[in-house]
């Protein structure tokens, strides 16, 4: 199935929000972003969306009494916004049965899933624990949500060297950057109706044919 009308979620500064709104924009992903929801009010990829002429909308998980409360709210965004289909980008929360099971959700981490995975591995937190095992490489993965936290099936993975005299910040920007590269191709797939789910294995389909 295509699909041409995107919900992106984020938590932060919103470089890979950036990343799917000017492929949006340039072509590369066939879709548009729709909407964009935010866990906090505040974040600069707000301003992202608001530069792009996109509505934002701030669905933060203190403002209700449990995150089933949260779920149903965001569930009510991206209806109201018409999405099909939700871009995790930088978003800091897992999701419920109730939003996983309704929409196609791609997340992107910044490590090579299942290392450096899971609660607490996010941003910085995973490039430190990268230098401190002294692995040689790392990299970024995009993948299929389910309700665990970077459990569900691999899209795309790409790997970038660890470097004798990296620090957090050096391979931070190494590894936004393949961030940013296999998220776009990852979301233009989606998009096409090119990714066939295989048990756990994520095969990718020839181009459709109209």
């Amino acid at each position: 199935m295509r699909i041409d009308k995107l919900v992106v979620m984020v938590s932060g500064g919103g470089t890979n929000l950036q990343a799917v709104l000017d492929a949006c924009e340039n072509g590369t992903i066939p879709a548009k972003v729709v909407g964009v929801i935010a866990s906090k009010d505040g974040v600069y990829a707000l301003e992202r969306a608001k530069k792009a002429g996109v509505p934002g909308v701030v669905v933060a998980s203190k403002q209700y009494k449990d995150t089933r409360m949260r779920d149903a709210a965001i569930i009510e965004a991206v209806e109201s916004l018409g999405g099909q289909a939700i871009v995790l980008a930088g978003y800091m929360s897992i999701l419920g049965r109730s939003v996983v099971s309704r929409y196609r959700i791609v997340n992107v981490h910044p490590a090579l899933i299942p290392s450096f995975s899971g609660m607490g591995f996010y941003g910085q937190y995973v490039h430190r624990a990268v230098l401190e095992y002294g692995t040689k490489v790392s990299g970024a993965t995009v993948h299929f949500v389910d309700e665990g936290a970077d459990t569900g099936p691999i899209i795309m993975q790409k790997c970038v060297p660890v470097l004798d005299d990296d620090t957090v910040e050096t391979l931070d920007a190494r590894v936004l950057k393949v961030e940013h590269e296999i998220l776009v191709k990852s979301i233009a797939l989606l998009c096409e109706g090119r990714l066939s789910l295989d048990g756990r294995r994520v095969k990718i389909l020839p181009p459709l044919v109209d």
